[in-house]
């Protein structure tokens, strides 16, 4: 089964230095369909104008993830970790029992586009923690590459949950499969470009959910770049 979730049904919210786009319910847009799919609390798809962003502020019990598209993001955090993640750079952060931190758009001339990830953790009052890697192009570029899981075994970043990350780069008319075990379901966010899926056209933006597939394959129409988070089927 596919279930689409195109571009435009997503929430939207433009405040001037910040225009995003929710997957799902988040600050003021709410939609009792879109709450959650399975441990996914959050994909926002953020344009932060430049010197512009998120002062300090707090979260926790919650992984968060960046996702880096385009240009540079300063961070800052109450561990006292500080840098700036550009295209290539995944970022995680487990808020656990309380962290604080800052985002800003780190150029004076570039906006910054990025994906924000929220993610369900497996415990509570986890202790606050933070990492960063760079998946470059060749890392991605037409296969499939394990940005996080829960016990990584490779370059992959440690989240604290049942989960893998994947990402990929597809030239055109490239096709590339992807196998779910039993009792996994697919949540794929189309970054950019256009792929075709089980019939259904993706353009950037759009997603789509997979579940009771044992196997898929994702085609780029265009030079598309791809984000695959395999979850748990029926979390609660």
């Amino acid at each position: 089964m596919f279930i689409t979730r195109p571009s435009h049904t997503r929430g939207h919210a433009n405040h001037g230095w910040l225009d995003s786009y929710h997957s799902f319910s988040f600050s003021n847009y709410y939609d009792e369909k879109y709450m959650q799919y399975s441990v996914l609390r959050v994909i926002n798809e953020d344009v932060i104008a430049p010197q512009m962003g998120f002062g300090m502020h707090s979260h926790r019990d919650m992984e968060i993830v960046t996702y880096m598209l385009s240009g540079e993001l300063r961070h800052t955090d109450s561990l006292g970790n500080g840098s700036v993640i550009k295209v290539g750079d995944v970022q995680r952060m487990t808020a656990g029992s309380g962290i604080r931190h800052s985002e800003v758009n780190a150029s004076a001339t570039e906006s910054a586009h990025l994906l924000q990830i929220w993610l369900l953790p497996n415990a509570q009052n986890l202790m606050p923690s933070y990492e960063e890697k760079n998946f470059g192009l060749a890392d991605k570029l037409n296969q499939w590459c394990l940005l996080a899981e829960q016990n990584p075994k490779s370059n992959a970043l440690h989240i604290h949950q049942d989960l893998q990350i994947f990402a990929t780069s597809l030239n055109q008319s490239v096709s590339l499969r992807y196998t779910l075990a039993h009792k996994r379901c697919a949540y794929l966010q189309l970054a950019k470009g256009s792929i075709s899926i089980a019939g259904h056209i993706l353009q950037a933006g759009d997603a789509i959910m997979v579940e009771q597939e044992e196997l898929f394959t994702i085609t780029a129409l265009a030079n598309a770049e791809v984000v695959l988070f395999d979850l748990p089927m029926n979390y609660q």
